[in-house]
């Protein structure tokens, strides 16, 4: 039962991750400073207070910089590897009973797996905004994900089950969306029709 909390509230805040990366991450130290959930002797240090300061300009300043189009097509760059550190990162905080390879290991997969697919949803969707719509509801979207970052996170700390099937329910529309895209191009590719049957004149 503790693992399968613990792997709620961590992949919950993974999948946070890729909307927003260090608001998950101040969550869970907020809420590891007000005692609402344990991270294990190797991950106190989030709860002290140089840490929360830090996260909490951190936080200020992505969340800003993703409303203006040119600082968050700057932000996709460094976003998606953060992400995946971050994610695997609070996954880990929350598996600490667990052998340490085998910490890391489940951090990695389960953690930074989830944040690296919304994260790739994420920046996916604010391209399809780009060209359709001339960026002009970039900053609306970038206000979504924000939201989005924000409930996640608190969901996972208060009530993490919630999450867990919240975080389910994205993963699955995310790979079913991925899944249906890689088909369509794969069938717009070039020779994807089948191959092509050529007739010689006999005469």
């Amino acid at each position: 039962m503790d693992i399968a909390l613990g792997l709620c509230v961590g992949v919950a805040l993974a999948a946070a991750c890729g909307f927003r990366v260090f608001v998950p991450l101040l969550v869970l130290a907020i809420g590891a400073r007000a005692g609402f959930v344990s991270v294990g002797h190797q991950f106190e240090f989030l709860a002290s207070w140089p840490v929360l300061v830090a996260l909490s300009v951190a936080t200020v300043v992505e969340c800003v910089a993703a409303v203006w189009p040119w600082l968050d097509h700057a932000l996709d760059v460094i976003a998606t590897p953060c992400a995946v550190v971050a994610g695997t990162l609070v996954t880990a905080s929350q598996v600490e009973h667990m052998h340490p390879l085998l910490m890391w290991a489940t951090g990695l997969v389960a953690g930074g797996g989830a944040a690296g697919l919304t994260q790739v949803a994420t920046v996916s969707t604010r391209g399809v905004s780009t060209v359709t719509t001339a960026g002009l509801l970039n900053p609306f979207i970038n206000l979504v994900q924000t939201a989005l970052a924000t409930v996640l996170s608190v969901l996972a700390i208060l009530v993490p089950v919630v999450a867990g099937v919240c975080v389910l329910a994205v993963v699955g529309v995310l790979a079913w969306w991925w899944v249906g895209r890689s088909r369509r191009r794969s069938e717009r590719a070039p020779g994807a029709s089948g191959p092509r049957l050529t007739y010689v004149d006999a005469a």
